[in-house]
């Protein structure tokens, strides 16, 4: 039987998830986060469910450790929380999270979710990329929404060799083709990068995923 680790610090939801799953999968679980990584090295678990929200220790830092991490980061990582929005599901996702619940659990769902995370995983679809959480000042030019040419500075979230999660005011159209310049020092073309996600994050500010098409310089990450 297949293992999956739970961690979690509602222990009534980690009894309630035995229950439903336990037939399914041999159940480990830890209210302690601390105690996830280790249980997650020793058990080698097919998935793993994590909470967001936890005494101590956040679970976007635990998500980012399990996704980044050598020894874990093959082990499909999905939150179950009682945070909602899009902008949250989206932070995790682009963290390596391979799925989303938000409390109350829908485990019809959740079973078809770790059904197709682990056929993803046998079938050795390429793991998430390694993204690391930079505050990098960047500088972009291209045509926004309205069609007009634009400048704006922006400043990266998180990072990876192959693009960046942003913070812009610029409005941008998906799929538009931005050059990016680092800033810091002076002023070098970094290369040209493709908007694949964007999340609004009220009236002025957007969140913009970019993936390099195209590396002309230096970029944070080899």
């Amino acid at each position: 039987m297949e293992k999956l680790l739970i961690v979690d610090d509602d222990e009534a939801l980690r009894r309630l998830m035995r229950l439903e799953l336990g037939d399914t999968y041999e159940i480990i679980d830890s209210g302690v986060p601390e105690r996830g990584l280790a249980l997650a090295l020793e058990s080698k678990p097919e998935a793993i469910l994590l909470d967001l929200r936890m005494p101590k220790y956040s679970g976007y830092e635990l998500l980012q450790t399990f996704t980044s991490f050598s020894h874990t980061q093959k082990i499909p990582v999905i939150i179950v929380s009682g945070e909602a929005g899009g902008q949250t599901k989206e932070h995790c996702k682009q963290l390596g999270a391979a799925g989303y619940f938000e409390k109350p659990i829908d485990f019809d769902a959740l079973r078809a979710c770790l059904r197709q995370v682990a056929k993803s995983r046998h079938a050795r679809v390429p793991r998430y990329e390694v993204r690391v959480r930079l505050r990098v000042p960047l500088k972009l030019r291209g045509v926004n929404g309205q069609g007009e040419t634009f400048e704006e500075v922006a400043t990266t979230e998180n990072v990876s060799v192959s693009g960046f999660l942003c913070v812009c005011r610029a409005v941008l159209a998906m799929n538009s083709t931005l050059e990016v310049y680092l800033t810091n020092p002076g002023e070098q073309h970094a290369g040209k990068a493709r908007i694949v996600n964007c999340d609004s994050q009220g009236a002025e500010l957007r969140h913009y995923s970019c993936v390099f098409i195209e590396k002309s310089g230096p970029w944070v990450l080899q």
